[in-house]
């Protein structure tokens, strides 16, 4: 269960951070953009980790609150539900 938890996880964040990253270039070419609750939903959805490497990498939204704090609650929250499962299943 924890190897495909993890896999699953792992392709999600690339997810958020191709989204991430297409949202800069759009930015950056003036095209239309992925909208902030997109952005944060894809976090949520599919992988935090992915969209806090892209705000680094990218350099994208680092200065924008409150999105930067939203984000923050998102990892708390997978971290929590990361931790739940550990102690549901050893429990």
């Amino acid at each position: 269960m924890w190897l495909m938890l993890f896999g699953a996880y792992a392709i999600g964040s690339v997810v958020s951070l191709t989204l991430f990253g297409l949202d800069k270039h759009r930015a950056r070419t003036g095209r239309w953009r992925i909208s902030e609750s997109a952005l944060l939903s894809s976090a949520l959805l599919f992988g935090v980790p992915g969209a806090i490497v892209a705000r680094r990498l990218f350099r994208h939204k680092t200065r924008k609150q409150p999105f930067g704090m939203i984000l923050l609650g998102i990892a708390i929250l997978h971290a929590l539900l990361l931790l739940t499962l550990a102690w549901v299943e050893l429990g």
